[in-house]
């Protein structure tokens, strides 16, 4: 039976003039078996497609989805 994790991502999209980042935050649903699969499947995802922006996973739980039906 899959599971599925939601994965958070923030992403650094500015510099403000004050000088603090402006962070834009998305999430992911993820099949994996594990919370460590599951931020290393969204690492590997944003390095193959060649994002540029600095990021890093700051949230992952087990997502309440069942199943997905194409």
């Amino acid at each position: 039976m899959a599971k599925y994790f939601e994965v958070t991502v923030g992403m650094v999209v500015a510099i403000q003039k004050n000088g603090k980042e402006k962070v834009q935050k998305e999430t992911y649903l993820v099949d994996a078996q594990s919370l460590t699969e599951a931020e290393a499947k969204v690492v590997e995802d944003f390095e193959q497609s060649g994002v540029q922006l600095d990021y890093k996973a700051i949230s992952a739980k087990e997502s309440k989805i069942l199943r997905i039906i194409d």
